[in-house]
């Protein structure tokens, strides 16, 4: 999409592979878990620990911490879901305040572009996800808006297809549909704001990366049905507790023992510091690696 409109694809390909770095194992399940553990001590935001990860926690390089991403990566990572207002975490807060990412302004079209992505990959993966699973069927989504149409064109031209093409087919379409609505509507939008740098596209006071009003609506029924028939089944809620329990039991292990982390994740210090060390140390877990770590300390 960047590419299609004219910006900088390195940009966004940067900010779309780093913005999800700071998220904890589990998902957003483990973020809330974390987060609720971390309150007393300046709480835990994913795309803060993001910043904090390619800033200051990567120590590859001799001469610096981090990985020496430019400025318009950084702010990308930080604020690519739009302006970040009111208390910030307290790990953005401390890497703004050496370096001032204009967070009260949107992000770079490049940015935004990663933002509109992640959008459009995890609806319709999470559709085939769904599908896969067994968490429904074809049947069960026929009546959501652009899908069913979707299922209908391939029902039309291949009227024998096995049904893994079938479901494979029609989803290319709906994320087909939702990346030529994004490329309309920004390039309209784009065009009518007339920028000549990204200054003034942070300074346009709104997106400039846009689904259109009536994609927007039908992606809000499309997401309301895989809330209530995916992300709350009762398959997936047994999940979900689970990796409450994980999270929080390594949470309070750790700042019960720091013996039981790693060395260099275990530097000492005060209360809060040494809470932050367990929270960077959690967060870069996978689902495996946190659950064998559990079962590992857990009587």
């Amino acid at each position: 999409m960047a590419k299609a409109l004219g910006l900088n694809v390195e940009l966004s390909e940067a900010v779309a592979l780093a913005h999800d770095l700071g998220h904890t194992p589990f998902g957003h399940v483990g973020e809330d878990a974390l987060s609720a553990k971390m309150a007393p001590y300046g709480g835990f935001d994913h795309n803060a620990q993001a910043l904090k990860i390619v800033t200051s926690l990567e120590h590859n390089y001799a001469e610096f911490d981090g990985l020496n991403l430019t400025w318009e990566a950084l702010e990308g990572i930080a604020k690519h879901n739009g302006p970040v207002v009111g208390d910030l975490p307290y790990a953005l807060a401390a890497y703004n305040a050496r370096h001032d990412l204009e967070l009260q302004t949107h992000a770079s079209a490049e940015a935004q572009i990663a933002a509109l992505s992640d959008d459009i990959a995890y609806n319709n993966h999470d559709l085939d996800d769904g599908l896969r699973a067994g968490l429904f069927e074809i049947a069960d989504i026929h009546h959501l808006p652009i899908v069913g149409d979707c299922f209908d064109a391939v029902d039309h031209k291949y009227p024998n297809i096995d049904q893994n093409r079938r479901h494979h087919e029609a989803l290319r379409r709906v994320f087909g549909i939702m990346v030529e609505d994004v490329l309309r509507e920004s390039g309209a939008c784009l065009d009518a704001l007339g920028a000549s740098s990204s200054a003034e596209i942070r300074a346009a006071g709104a997106p400039v990366i846009q689904f259109s009003k009536s994609l927007w609506s039908d992606l809000q029924i499309i997401r309301k049905f895989l809330f209530e028939n995916m992300y709350r089944s009762s398959r997936v809620n047994v999940m979900r507790e689970t990796s409450v329990v994980v999270v929080n039991g390594l949470f309070d292990a750790f700042m019960n023992d720091a013996a039981l982390m790693p060395i260099e994740w275990a530097k000492g210090g005060d209360e809060t510091t040494h809470a932050r060390q367990v929270a960077d140390y959690i967060a870069g877990m996978t689902d495996g690696y946190a659950q064998r770590r559990f079962d590992e300390i857990t009587p």
